[in-house]
């Protein structure tokens, strides 16, 4: 079975499913009904089948009785009794007959159609009683004895059992009918009835599926449709057909989708426009900034032949130039980011080398423990790499607490523990400080853009640029940079984790392949 058609049916009955729920409620109002419909039509059909039959039997038991019971003499003999029963037994109706009279006064006589089926031991002791009650005579009732009639089941089948007696002295009659023809009539019936409920059934289900079919795939297109959508295929459309809440729902849609695309087309080309601003500004500024950048690097080589009222000045102006200086090339940066054409130009390098040579560069020897085993080799950009250790160290320095504390490591993303393996694995690169920490609410935002700690001091050293420009530096490498505070309470902790793919081992005698162009971004 394919993937598909096993999601398809996955789908299919996943219970929030519309398609299951449905089936599901058709499936029970059918039943219902169809159940309903059979029990009052099997009801019916049993009482009309069997009142038919017992009303029959009874009338014409009745007028035998009338007939030929009536007709006997007093105190009549056994055989007659017998003769009588059988003379009655043979009509249409189809039932034994039982007649007991009196020899003499205590001395029952009794003559059966058929005294292997049909005995007065059948006869339930509650009949016989009603039976053999005479009943007050008067204005309502002229008959002292009536006609009553029972029905039980032997040996597993119906029966019909119905008693009265002759006035004046007559016997007294006893029928017994087998109702075991209707019962069979009967469970036909139920059978009928029960396998139209089945298909009942099965029609509703195929009514539902159909009926799912026609409303679900409108709302699986517009699924589909809104699944693009959030992709970012923002021309997509659906064609309306009908008046229906459904064709009304994707009217709306097309209106949502034309609007989005609208303003997401508005907020690209304001964003373009803004970062054509910031790269064509910066471009432009580099040319006076070098002009000035050389005329402070003059005044600061004669600042101690200054007047000392005119030495101050001269700092701050030759501080400001250099912090205007990294500001550009920062903004350089973020819009080749942005651009998407920052490029990475990748080489073996020893990682230990490397952040060893980052620190000594920017004389931070003296205020940074170093932990870093040499041998430990990664395929990377080193002057990208260098940009990620100068911004998190840098940023350590300034804002957390001596003594930092930068540890590299390799390890086996599988176990999470150091790997001695020189190929493979992930890269990780911690920077501690020990300075008071980040505080919670600042923490999601450590790595946003011109982002400020405090509201109070809008303007400081730094860009507000060197963090994201490090984070901007691990994605390109596939890597990743998380800001935490140290568990202990002592200080923050910014993590680098890079990617370690086929990185050569030394000690085997790999070659390392030219530096070169590896990727563009």
């Amino acid at each position: 079975m394919s993937r598909t058609a096993r999601r398809f049916i996955r789908t299919g009955l996943r219970w929030t499913s519309l398609r299951l729920r449905l089936v599901v409620v058709f499936a029970v109002v059918a039943l219902t009904a169809a159940v309903s419909a059979s029990g009052i039509a099997y009801w019916l059909n049993r009482e009309a089948v069997l009142t038919r039959t017992q009303d029959s039997a009874i009338d014409d038991f009745r007028g035998q009785m009338q007939g030929q019971a009536a007709t006997l003499p007093l105190n009549a003999t056994q055989e007659e009794l017998q003769a009588a029963a059988e003379q009655m037994s043979h009509g249409k109706a189809g039932y034994n007959v039982l007649l007991i009279g009196e020899r003499a006064k205590g001395k029952p006589v009794a003559g059966a159609s058929d005294p292997d089926e049909f005995t007065y031991d059948d006869v339930p002791q509650r009949l016989r009683d009603q039976v053999g009650k005479r009943q007050e005579t008067g204005a309502g009732n002229s008959a002292p004895y009536h006609l009553y009639w029972q029905r039980i089941e032997r040996d597993g089948k119906p029966y019909l059992v119905g008693g009265t007696k002759i006035v004046n002295g007559g016997p007294t009659g006893f029928l017994f009918k087998s109702l075991d023809q209707e019962s069979k009539d009967l469970n036909t019936l139920a059978w009928s009835l029960g396998i139209a409920t089945a298909l009942a059934l099965a029609g509703s289900a195929l009514l539902a599926q159909a009926a799912a079919t026609t409303v679900l795939k409108p709302v699986r297109r517009l699924g589909d449709a809104a699944r693009r959508l959030g992709e970012g295929q923002l021309d997509t459309r659906l064609r309306v057909s009908g008046t229906d809440e459904l064709a009304e729902l994707a009217r709306t849609f097309n209106k949502t989708a034309e609007s989005l695309e609208k303003q997401v087309a508005d907020m690209s080309a304001r964003e373009e426009s803004s970062r054509r601003f910031v790269a064509d500004m910066s471009h432009e500024l580099r040319t006076p900034l070098t002009a000035l950048t050389a005329v402070t690097e003059v005044l600061e080589d004669e600042v101690d032949n200054l007047d000392p009222m005119i030495a101050p000045a001269v700092n701050l102006v030759v501080s400001e130039t250099r912090r205007l200086g990294d500001l550009v090339e920062n903004l350089m940066e973020v819009t080749r980011f942005d651009a998407g054409t920052a490029k990475v130009v990748l080489d073996t390098v020893d990682v230990a080398d490397q952040v060893t040579a980052c620190i000594d560069a920017r004389a931070w020897l003296d205020a940074v423990e170093l932990d870093a085993e040499r041998g430990i080799m990664a395929r990377l950009d080193p002057r990208r790499l260098d940009v990620i250790l100068a911004n998190l160290i840098g940023n350590a320095l300034k804002h957390g607490g001596s003594p930092v504390r930068v540890s590299v490591r390799a390890v086996d993303p599988k176990t999470g523990a150091t790997s001695r393996e020189n190929t493979g694995g992930e890269l990780v690169i911690e920077v501690r400080d020990h300075g008071p920490g980040i505080p919670e609410d600042v923490l999601p935002h450590v790595f946003d853009r011109f982002y400020k700690a405090s509201a109070s001091r809008p303007r400081s050293e730094g860009s507000g640029l060197g963090l994201s420009i490090a984070v901007e530096n691990a994605h390109i490498h596939g890597g990743t940079i998380t800001a935490a505070n140290s568990p202990d309470g002592d200080g923050a902790v910014f993590v680098l984790r890079l990617p370690r793919p086929d990185a050569p081992n030394p000690e085997t005698g790999g070659q390392d392949p030219e530096p070169g162009e590896e990727g563009v971004r």
